[in-house]
Order: structure tokens, then C-alpha cells, then sequence
């Protein structure tokens, strides 16, 4: 029998009565076809990130502390527990910045959802069907974003948060929730369990491998909290409403949170088509000032022709990514920063791995160009549809200026990478630790994921083990 939500008409209710009940034929072809596409991208980006060093460091860590399981750490041929495994995997996939990213409400979906259901499916009685892991990634991938538009999204990073950290736990929780086919009253418990382990703090960005692994402690929480309703431990009744220490009212705060905007079209509107897909191994508020600099250099100005930069950027771009930076400098510091990415985007014609290395970041070039950088939050780029505007004056020694403007960046909403951009994107980065054959295996099981009798044919291949980045980083 199935049990209904505290308030069925509420918020809560509604949002865990459409995870529980959504099924593959509601879900409209277009959007499967892009979530498949995601997928593919999520999943290049966790074998990429599984043998980077501060990887590394965390799957010894990690193993110290769990020791081995039944589920795989990605691109390891390891095994571990559901919830080690959550955390190591998200952490890869979040590992090189080369993940997805909402443009609208910042989060990074694919490393909460894949390794919530990679762990589910794993430890679950049966098979998982291809069409079943692709609805329970769905599911996830409306949720995370939808929870942090009620939190006015970017407004998160404003005021110092790890936006998707915070708001992640749920995207996670829906997935691993309906792959356990909880009923709606259990979705409501997991969705309360998940907002109550919310989430991270941005000063992780300037030096600190822990940035990685934000979204890996959301996934794991994510887990637990389904594992946790599913066993009757009861979570926050009516989170996304309560007044006092709920969801909503605590992390928005004095910033007046909508929670309609959780289900306003639920099922109709489907915000992961919002979902962008990154060009650059950067920030995402990164990418719309490297298509700037990208642009200077194609109409040929170099780094020795300027003799100043300015950058006019949203108020969430501007907290997140712009701090004068002294070396020595970090790689995650780097890729965070708007200024080294101008720079090396100006002088290489890239932003890609090659751009990350100790020796690139203390480069002088990269420096003496950075020091002639300033970045400046711009008012009337605040609106949710400019939150990626970005607008670029190059001053020459002589004077003479030049100014380039982008509505937002390569892969984000006004330019989105076509599905056939990202499967060359994951074939490319495939390419890149040596894997191509693999990978081919890969692309296909993805791509024809809705005919796949059983998904953890898809988890084998991606358990053994890969190798490094063929750079010193």
C-alpha cells in the first residue's frame, strides 16, 4: 500500500509523490536523450579525475578507513563500501573541473547522482535495468537544480557557500530513493534526512583539496539518507516549509526563498535541459572570460600588445572567482580564479589540463600578464539570465582600447555543446589517459542505455583500472 507524505498538497509532499512515481514513458525523449548525454560526460570526467594525485590521496585515505566491499572505486579495479565508494567516485567526477555545471542553480549534478546510483544499484537484491538507472538519474538531475532556484541559486555562492554541496544531498537522495522504489511518505523521510546534512564552505576554493570532494560528501549523505528512510528511520517532515530550522528558512535566510520554484512544472519544465557542459577545465564562472580572451587572441592581440585587462562580471562570478592571487599558487586555487584563466587562455589558446601544471602556474608570462588583470562585479549582469554575461576591456600600451562581450559561455545556455559535441568531448578527454578502445564499449552501453537488460554491465567497465594523466600536475 502505497503511504502518503505528511501534506500530499505541499511542497515536500508533491516533490516526493513526482520522485515517487515517475516513470521512464513520463519523461519526454529529448530529455532522455540529453540526460544520456550527460551521463557520458559525467562518466569520462570520473575516469579522467580517478588518478589525479589528491585522488589519489583520498582513496588511500578513504580505504584506510572503509577497507574493501562490493562496490567499485572507479577506474581502480577497487572495491569498497556504498557510502566510500559515494564519496570517492563524486570526488573523481568533480576531480579536474571538467564536470557539469547548472547554469541556473549552481551545482555539479552528474557527481551526486552517478555515484548515488552506482552504489544503489550495486547493493540492491536483482538487476537494474538500463531505462531504470536512467529515470533514477533524472529524477536526480530535476532535483539538485530545482531545490537550489529556491535558494535563488548563485545567491549561495554570494554569501560564501558551496552551492551545489548544499543543495546536492537532495539530487542524490531522489536518485537513490527511487531506485529503492520508496513510496512517497519514505521519499519525504530521505528528502528530510538529505536537507539535514547540507553543506560546504567555498573558501575550499583557493587551496584546499577538499573543494573536490564537496560534492562526493553530498552524494554519500544523499545515499544514506534513502538507505535511512527505507529502513523506517524518519527524516524532516515537510522540510522545504518549516519556518523554524527548516530547509529553505535557514539556508535562505533574510534572502526570501521561494519554495514553489521546487515544483512550479514539475514535469513539464525540465531544468536539467539547463544543465551545462563544460568546454574548459576551469570554474564554470571561469569560461565566459576565457571565451573573451579566446575571442581577443583569434582577432590577434597578444599578451605583449596590453597593458591592461578589465573584466566585468555578476556579482556570484565576481565572490567566486576573483581574488589577486600571489604565488605560490594552487592548481585548484588556479582553476578557480578568473584571472589566471584570462591569462593562460590569452597566451596558450587553451584552457585544458596542459594549463593546470606546477610549471605552467609558475610560469613568469602567466604572471606578468595576470598582474595587468583586474576584475570588477558589474550591477546589471546580476539577473538570473546574464548571471554569465561577462564583458572584457583590453587596454593597449598605447591607449587604445578594445572591448568584447559574451552573452555566456561556450556549453552554457546561450551556446549549449550539441550532444554530438559531447560525445567528441568525452572521446577526446577518453583519449587523453589512453582508453579510447574502452571507452568505445562505454559510449555505446550509454548512448543505448534504454535497451540495457542490466546496468551493471555498464559498472564493470568502468571499474578497472586506468591511468593517469599523462601530465605532472
Amino acid at each position: 500500500m502505497t503511504i502518503e507524505p505528511t501534506d500530499p498538497q505541499g511542497v515536500t509532499g508533491r516533490l516526493a509523490t513526482w520522485i515517487a512515481e515517475l516513470r521512464y514513458d513520463d519523461i519526454p525523449e529529448a530529455v532522455r536523450e540529453r540526460a544520456r548525454h550527460l551521463l557520458l560526460d559525467g562518466l569520462v570526467c570520473a575516469l579522467v579525475g580517478a588518478r589525479l594525485p589528491w585522488s589519489e590521496r583520498a582513496v588511500e585515505a578513504v580505504l584506510a578507513l572503509e577497507g574493501r566491499g562490493d562496490v567499485p572505486v572507479l577506474g581502480w579495479g577497487l572495491t569498497t563500501s556504498a557510502p566510500a565508494a559515494c564519496l570517492l567516485n563524486g570526488t573523481f567526477i568533480q576531480g579536474f573541473e571538467l564536470d557539469d555545471y547548472h547554469v541556473r542553480a549552481p551545482l555539479h549534478s552528474n557527481s551526486l547522482v552517478v555515484p548515488s546510483a552506482i552504489s544503489t544499484l550495486t547493493t540492491l537484491d536483482g538487476k537494474v535495468s538500463g531505462r531504470q538507472l536512467l529515470t533514477a538519474l533524472i529524477a536526480g538531475y530535476e532535483v539538485g537544480p530545482r531545490v537550489g532556484l529556491a535558494l535563488h541559486g548563485a545567491e549561495m555562492l554570494s554569501r560564501g557557500w558551496h552551492s551545489g554541496a548544499v543543495f546536492g544531498t537532495h539530487a542524490s537522495a531522489a536518485t537513490s530513493a527511487w531506485l529503492r522504489r520508496l513510496d512517497p511518505a519514505r521519499v519525504e523521510d530521505a528528502l528530510g534526512q538529505a536537507a539535514t546534512q547540507s553543506a560546504g564552505l567555498m573558501a575550499a576554493q583557493y587551496e584546499a583539496m577538499s573543494k573536490r570532494m564537496h560534492h562526493g560528501f553530498s552524494s554519500r549523505n544523499g545515499l544514506y539518507a534513502a538507505a535511512l528512510a527505507e529502513a523506517g528511520y524518519t527524516g524532516i517532515k515537510r522540510v522545504y516549509e518549516r519556518e523554524y530550522g527548516g530547509f529553505l528558512a535557514t539556508f535562505g535566510e533574510g534572502h526570501s526563498p521561494r519554495a514553489d520554484l521546487i515544483t512550479d512544472g514539475l514535469g513539464q519544465n525540465w531544468v536539467l535541459m539547463d544543465t551545462g557542459v563544460k568546454a574548459y577545465a576551469a570554474m564554470a564562472a571561469t569560461h565566459a572570460p576565457i571565451d573573451c580572451a579566446l575571442e581577443a587572441r583569434a582577432r590577434g592581440i597578444s599578451a605583449d600588445d596590453i597593458g591592461a585587462i578589465s573584466v566585468e562580471v555578476s556579482h556570484a562570478a565576481y565572490h567566486h572567482g576573483w581574488w589577486k592571487p600571489e604565488p605560490p599558487l594552487e592548481t585548484i586555487g588556479a582553476q578557480m580564479n578568473i584571472g589566471y584563466a584570462v591569462s593562460v587562455a590569452l597566451l596558450d589558446g587553451q584552457v585544458l589540463a596542459e594549463q593546470f601544471t606546477r610549471d605552467r602556474i609558475s610560469a613568469d608570462d602567466v604572471w606578468s600578464l595576470l598582474r595587468r588583470i583586474e576584475v570588477h562585479h558589474r550591477a546589471d549582469f546580476d539577473g538570473p539570465d546574464d548571471r554569465f554575461r561577462t564583458r572584457m576591456r583590453l587596454t593597449s600600451h598605447s591607449g587604445d582600447t578594445v572591448e568584447i562581450e559574451v552573452d555566456g559561455p561556450l556549453g552554457g545556455p546561450t551556446r549549449p555543446l550539441p550532444n554530438r559535441d559531447v560525445v567528441a568531448k568525452a572521446r577526446r578527454l577518453a583519449e587523453s589517459i589512453d582508453i579510447s578502445e574502452r571507452w568505445q564499449r562505454i559510449e555505446r552501453l550509454v548512448l543505448d542505455l534504454d535497451s540495457l537488460p542490466d546496468a551493471s554491465v555498464l559498472v564493470g567497465e568502468l571499474a578497472s583500472s586506468v591511468p593517469a594523466l599523462p601530465v605532472t600536475l
